[in-house]
């Protein structure tokens, strides 16, 4: 085999090894996208649980400061997002 020859086939491995390279980025770079997306939604039904649905303090004299916490968690399989800024309804006598 010629030197000719040997520099065209080492060439060609060059051009071979490249596009092999071009080849499995560009599927790396289609499943990236593809898993990104696809994890975003959480691929579930979201469920909202509140530990308490009623917190009772009695009679409370006004202007008296009072704090309790409220554990909110998801327990479905899908992400839990919100439309609107959640808040908390004071309701008055209940």
């Amino acid at each position: 085999m010629s030197k000719k020859q040997q520099k065209q086939q080492q060439k060609q491995k060059q051009n071979n090894r490249l596009l092999l390279l071009i080849v499995l980025g560009g599927i790396l770079l289609v499943a990236a996208f593809y898993f990104a997306n696809r994890a975003g939604d959480g691929g579930g039904t979201p469920s909202i649980v509140v530990d308490q649905q009623k917190i009772d303090y009695g009679d409370v004299k006004f202007d008296t400061p009072k704090t309790f916490a409220v554990k909110v968690s998801n327990t479905g399989d899908g992400t839990l997002r919100f439309s609107e800024e959640p808040y908390i309804e004071v309701l008055e006598g209940c």
